[in-house]
């Protein structure tokens, strides 16, 4: 997905977040003066609580536009993993001020109870309310959660589970006023308890979905992740064909936002450019699981399921950073040896060469411990630009004892783009060899070392030689 469209995405859902925050806010402000009329005309506590715990909704509604608003600010020097968390924080102290009411409802019960009972006036206006507010509280708990389930939020869902557990209550306090106004009607004193005994139902709703909502909201700030998310995602990652394993994994929740920051071990003979294409290859993995989640990927090199000899002491070579080349593995009565080519800096002296190939042998016996020696020719590794100078009278006889060095190989095809040239005392000969498609590597080599060796002895002057091969079809690089 391009950074254009998520970017477009984002400010659609920033733009749907505030808009049904704020229609939450007005429905929230509506309920609350409507209850509080209601209740102090009839005298209810069901009523007045019912009112108090739509003043929270309002007071937890107004919270959540501001974190909605606020979470969607992007990420700066200050915070560099956004704001998302204040949806969290904002979720938090809404179970707070919920824990408080939820107090405040039961000691008014007790004391009506059993200290100064209070008669409620009957009246239609406290059903009518508590019906217009079910209807209500139904719209905006859809609307809420049908807005977070589209962009993550969590303050909006919390919003949302808040306003579906206010129908409960207003059904718990509908019924409280119901019996106590049959109580008065019929002259049943005990139903004058209804009142306070639905104020205490409506406060342990609260009180059970402040405790969800706590536990939830905590989990969060702890950065705490659901553990069947954790390893789905892992088993995703490690489908990554290359992937050896996950050596760590951690994931957190910032608002509507998921980090997950992973170690990965990777075969260690891998190159920079495929190891960046693995990475990729991984962040998808996570994102099909944590869509647009913030990945970062740490790789650490590892020894392969299949690793032969080669991989090992080319490993060894690679952790040393020197080049080796022309590696054979020799077996004499049982035992292996290894020869090889090292290139060094061609400005160092031989006893420091010396010691550092010396120390680069014992490692290598060290990861492959069924060696039984390593031999090592030192080589320099050129450092300086050359500039051959041409040497037009002795190209053409160069040029000839190369093609005639040739001759002897049926696999050899034609010789072209012969160049000579002299960089100081020494002569320097390069040319393209066009050889059969279907040659193996091994055989091509045999051929270009032959041909070197046979040219040599016609022209021993040459220092260096340099053939390219390539195949019939594509004889033109």
């Amino acid at each position: 997905m391009s950074a254009t469209v998520i970017e477009t995405t984002a400010q659609r859902h920033s733009k749907e977040k505030r808009t049904v925050a704020l229609m939450s806010v007005a429905a929230a402000s509506g309920m609350t003066i409507l209850k509080l009329i209601t209740g102090l005309l009839t005298g209810s506590l069901g009523m007045l609580s019912d009112a108090a715990h739509s003043g929270l909704d309002l007071l937890g509604a107004g919270l959540t536009f501001f974190s909605v608003r606020v979470s969607d600010r992007p990420a700066d020097e200050a915070y560099t993993y956004g704001r998302g968390k204040i949806e969290n924080i904002s979720a938090f102290t809404e179970t707070f001020l919920m824990a408080v009411s939820c107090i405040w409802i039961v000691s008014e019960a007790i004391s009506r109870i059993f200290l100064h009972p209070v008669d409620i006036k009957p009246s239609l206006w406290p059903f009518a309310v508590l019906l217009v507010s079910i209807g209500v509280d139904y719209w905006r708990s859809h609307q809420l959660m049908a807005v977070a389930r589209r962009t993550g939020s969590q303050a909006l869902e919390a919003d949302g589970l808040h306003f579906a557990s206010d129908i409960w209550a207003s059904v718990a306090v509908f019924l409280g006023l119901a019996a106590s106004t049959i109580g008065i009607r019929y002259h049943l004193p005990w139903l004058r308890f209804a009142d306070p005994i639905a104020a205490v139902t409506v406060s342990l709703l609260i009180l059970n979905f402040s405790w969800k909502l706590a536990s939830k909201t905590i989990a969060v700030l702890m950065d705490a992740v659901p553990a069947e998310t954790r390893y789905r995602m892992l088993a995703e990652v490690q489908r990554t064909d290359g992937v050896l394993s996950v050596e760590q994994a951690r994931v957190r929740r910032s608002g509507n936002s998921y980090f997950a920051d992973l170690t990965l071990a990777l075969p260690r003979n891998l190159t920079f450019q495929r190891t960046e294409q693995l990475v990729s290859e991984a962040t998808l993995a996570v994102n099909r699981i944590l869509p647009n989640a913030d990945v970062v990927i740490h790789t650490v090199p590892r020894a392969g399921f299949a690793e032969s000899i080669f991989d090992r002491v080319r490993a060894v070579a690679s952790r040393n950073n020197v080049s080796i080349h022309d590696v054979s593995v020799q077996s004499f009565h049982g035992e292996l040896r290894v020869e090889q080519h090292v290139e060094v800096a061609e400005r160092l002296s031989l006893r420091d060469a010396h010691d550092f190939v010396c120390r680069l042998e014992s490692e290598i016996r060290s990861e492959v411990p069924e060696l039984q020696s390593v031999l090592t020719h030192i080589e320099s590794e050129p450092a300086t630009i050359e500039e051959p100078v041409s040497m037009d009278r002795d190209d053409q006889i160069l040029e000839m004892n190369l093609r005639e060095a040739g001759s002897h190989f049926s696999e050899i095809v034609d010789i072209h783009d012969v160049v000579v040239g002299r960089t100081g005392e020494r002569i320097q000969v390069s040319c393209h060899c066009t050889l059969p498609d279907d040659l193996t590597m091994q055989r091509v080599h045999e051929v270009i070392t032959s041909l070197e060796a046979h040219f040599r002895v016609k022209s021993p002057e040459v220092y260096r030689v340099l053939v390219h091969p390539e195949p019939v079809t594509d004889n033109t690089h």
